[in-house]
C-alpha cells in the first residue's frame, strides 16, 4: 500500500461526493513505505496457542533466579573492601555495579510483565508480585502500569503515545519546511559535536526515566504537573486515584527503608550496593525503551493511518547478545511479539517472534547494528518530524 488512494480511511459511498478526510501520505510515498494492512487475528492465528500460555510457578522460577543473582553478588560485594589490593577493589566495584544493573533489569522485566497481567492468569498474583518488584527499584507500580497500558495502546501515534514522542518542526523553532533553505537536513542549528551529544546521552540515561515518572519528560504535553505521582493529572482516570496514591506510597517507603539503611550501615554502603547499581538500571530502562521506538528508517502515524496493529509494527526487535538478552528475559529482541501480545510470557516470545517473523514479512522490523552504533546513529538522524502528514519520519 504505497497509493493514497489505498489508505483513505473516509471516503463516502457516494461517487459523486468529494473524499473527506483524506490522508496525507505524501511522505510515505517519497520513502517508499508500504503501509501495512493485515490484521490482528491474521498474526494472532499464525502463532501456535501454547504460546499465550500464562505459567504461574514457571514466572515465579524466574523471580528466584534473579533474587537468588542478586543476593549472591551483593554477598560477593561484602568482601571487596576487605583486599588490600587497592587495584583489585577498583576493578571490582564497577564490576559489581555493571553485573548487579543487568540483573537489576531482568526484576524490573519481571515487574514489567506482572504489570501487562502476563506473569500469571491471577490479576492479585500479577499486581502483588509486581507491586513487590518494582517498589524495590523505586517504581511506582500501578501509576507506571496505566500509562505504560496507554503507550501500548496507542504505540507510534503522534498524539497519544507515551513515550519518546518525537519533536515537531515548530517545536524546535525551525522554519515551515517551503521556507527553509536546509529543508529536511542536516541543519546546522541542530548539529553538536560529539562530546556534546556523549554529555546529553548521559543526561538522558542518568536522569531520564526518573524525570519521566516524576514529570512526564519525553511524554506526551499535559495541563498542570503530569506525573507518576499526581493521581489527579491527565495521564489518570478518576477510579485509579487510590492505585496512584498506593504507588506513590510505595516508593516512598521504599526511600524510607533506604534512609533506614543509610543510618544504620552508612550513606556510602547505600550508595555501593544500591544506588550505582540502581543507576545502571535506569541506564538499561532507557537505552532498550530509547531504541525499540527510535529508528530513523520508521514513521509515526497520525489519527488518519494509525491503527494498533500498525503502530506495534513500529516496533523495532535489537538484540544485545547472549548474555544480555538472557539476563533481560529477551524484552528487546522480541518486543515486536510483546507489542503485538502483551500478555503473553517472556518465555514464549522467542518461539512466537520467529512465527511473527514469517507472518509479517517484509514489516517486521529487526536491526543488528551493534548497539552503541545504533544509538549514535538514531541520535544524530532522528531530531524531529514535520508538523503536518499522517505519516511523518523522523529528520535533522
Amino acid at each position: 500500500m504505497t497509493t493514497k488512494r489505498n489508505v483513505a480511511t473516509s471516503v463516502s459511498s457516494d461517487t459523486t461526493t468529494a473524499p473527506t478526510n483524506q490522508p496525507n501520505i505524501d511522505e510515505a510515498i517519497e520513502r517508499n513505505w508500504e503501509i501495512p494492512d493485515f490484521t490482528i487475528k491474521e498474526i494472532r492465528e499464525a502463532i501456535p496457542s501454547h504460546c499465550f500460555r500464562r505459567d504461574t510457578f514457571r514466572s515465579f522460577t524466574y523471580v528466584l533466579h534473579d533474587v537468588a543473582i542478586i543476593a549472591f553478588l551483593a554477598y560477593l560485594a561484602s568482601y571487596i573492601d576487605t583486599l588490600p589490593n587497592a587495584y583489585a577493589r577498583i576493578t571490582l566495584w564497577p564490576l559489581y555495579w555493571i553485573t548487579q544493573g543487568i540483573v537489576g533489569t531482568g526484576v524490573w522485566v519481571i515487574g514489567h510483565e506482572c504489570g501487562h497481567q502476563a506473569f500469571s492468569p491471577s490479576k492479585t498474583i500479577n499486581n502483588s508480585v509486581g507491586f513487590v518488584l518494582h517498589t524495590l527499584l523505586l517504581v511506582p507500580y500501578h501509576s507506571w502500569r496505566f500509562s505504560h497500558s496507554r503507550h501500548h495502546k496507542a504505540t507510534g501515534h503522534m498524539s497519544r503515545d507515551q513515550v519518546f514522542l518525537p519533536s515537531t518542526r515548530s517545536k524546535l523553532g525551525l522554519p515551515p519546511r517551503d521556507k527553509d533553505p536546509e529543508a529536511d537536513g542536516p541543519h546546522e542549528a541542530l548539529e553538536e559535536t560529539p562530546l556534546f551529544i556523549l554529555y546529553r546521552m548521559a543526561l538522558m540515561f542518568i536522569f531520564g526515566w526518573p524525570l519521566y515518572i516524576f514529570c512526564n519528560v519525553s511524554g506526551q504535553d499535559y495541563p498542570g504537573w503530569a506525573s507518576h505521582f499526581n493521581p489527579n493529572c491527565a495521564i489518570f482516570e478518576k477510579n485509579q486515584y487510590w492505585d496512584v496514591i498506593a504507588s506513590a506510597v510505595g516508593t516512598i517507603s521504599m526511600i524510607g527503608v533506604l534512609a533506614y539503611c543509610g543510618h544504620v550501615f552508612g550513606s556510602l554502603a547505600v550508595i555501593k550496593y544500591y544506588v550505582i547499581p540502581y543507576l545502571n538500571v535506569n541506564f538499561w530502562l532507557v537505552l532498550i525503551t530509547y531504541l525499540q521506538h527510535t529508528d530513523p528508517k520508521l514513521p509515526h502515524y497520525r489519527e488518519n493511518v494509525w491503527n494498533f496493529q500498525r503502530g506495534a509494527a513500529l516496533t523495532v526487535d535489537r538484540s544485545y547478545g547472549a548474555i544480555l538478552n538472557y539476563f533481560h528475559h529477551h524484552i528487546s529482541d522480541t518486543h515486536v511479539a510483546h507489542h503485538f501480545f502483551s500478555t503473553m510470557p517472556h518465555y514464549h516470545a522467542e518461539e512466537a517472534t520467529a512465527h511473527i517473523k514469517k507472518a509479517l514479512g517484509k514489516h517486521y522490523q529487526c536491526d543488528n547494528t551493534p548497539v552503541p552504533i545504533a544509538l549514535w546513529n538514531c541520535w544524530k538522524s532522528c531530531r524531529f518530524v514535520e508538523d503536518e502528514g499522517d505519516v511523518v519520519f523522523y529528520k535533522n
